[in-house]
């Protein structure tokens, strides 16, 4: 497997970052996971820009667009695969042991694996924890990821694939890496960025290609919702049949699944939309 490090397509069983990366160190760093579809990144242009706001937001520098292009087109070239995620990660790079940053620049990983088409739906479950609608990282896709990996190991102990946050003032908000979709009297609706939720890439296509509205959302509408769906890049669109103990029955429903239609169609048609 080769892999981009500062510069280079590299083996990835000889590439190395230092123990001191900021990103390993303290979490400082931000990341885009893009689809790749038979070698060809989906939507490169929007996660790139993506990975620029987050870096300005993060206050690290930002990185070089051209230079992340020709990494994950380098990187998906080197690791063909029908279907596949690249991961680009920026960091901090070699920094104090603290959360002070070094004057060392910063780190550019980008590294591929091969994935399997998800399945048409799946189950959610929502967690206790909040999102900080407020918060300093708000917006941004960064690596401090400690929450996400403690609700997503709860969903799986109860053999769901995504957990759902509410923010601070108990709104839909999110979930680990999915923004989650409702349909009320045959409307798409989700919760407003000012939710604090992440402005997703296939979230902003969704509504582009659907018409699906944003709206201030209560959590308890994933009790009364007629269907529920998520998105992410790896996701595309995906039905919801079970959120904690209510069953949906016959999920995609008929406006999942036509929406699930017009992605794919849409998506297949221009892979740099």
């Amino acid at each position: 497997m080769k892999i981009w490090l500062d510069g280079a397509l590299r083996d990835a069983e000889s590439a190395r970052i230092s123990v001191f990366d900021h990103g390993l160190v303290v979490g400082d760093g931000v990341f885009e996971t893009v689809k790749s579809v038979d070698g060809r990144p989906f939507a490169l242009t929007r996660h790139i820009d993506r990975l620029v706001r987050s870096a300005r937001g993060l206050g690290l520098p930002e990185p070089d667009r051209d230079e992340v292009r020709r990494a994950c087109l380098a990187v998906v070239a080197a690791n063909p695969a029908p279907l596949g995620l690249l991961r680009i990660t920026l960091t901090g790079g070699p920094s104090p042991l603290g959360s002070a940053r070094g004057d060392q620049g910063t780190t550019l990983v980008v590294a591929a694996s091969p994935v399997t088409r998800r399945p048409d739906s799946t189950a959610v479950i929502t967690v206790p924890w909040t999102r900080n609608e407020r918060g300093a990282l708000t917006g941004l896709k960064t690596t401090s990821y400690g929450e996400n990996v403690r609700a997503l190991a709860r969903a799986h102990e109860q053999d769901a694939t995504e957990a759902v946050f509410a923010n601070t003032v108990s709104r839909l908000c999110e979930g680990t890496g999915t923004n989650v979709f409702v349909v009320l009297d045959g409307e798409i609706h989700t919760p407003p960025l000012s939710s604090g939720c992440l402005a997703g890439i296939t979230r902003a296509l969704t509504i582009d290609w659907t018409g699906a509205r944003e709206t201030d959302l209560p959590m308890d509408v994933l009790e009364r919702a007629d269907e529920i769906f998520l998105t992410s890049s790896l996701r595309d669109i995906q039905a919801v049949h079970r959120v904690d103990g209510r069953t949906l029955p016959g999920a995609p429903g008929p406006v999942t699944a036509k929406a699930m239609r017009v992605f794919e169609e849409r998506a297949a048609g221009d892979l740099d939309p």
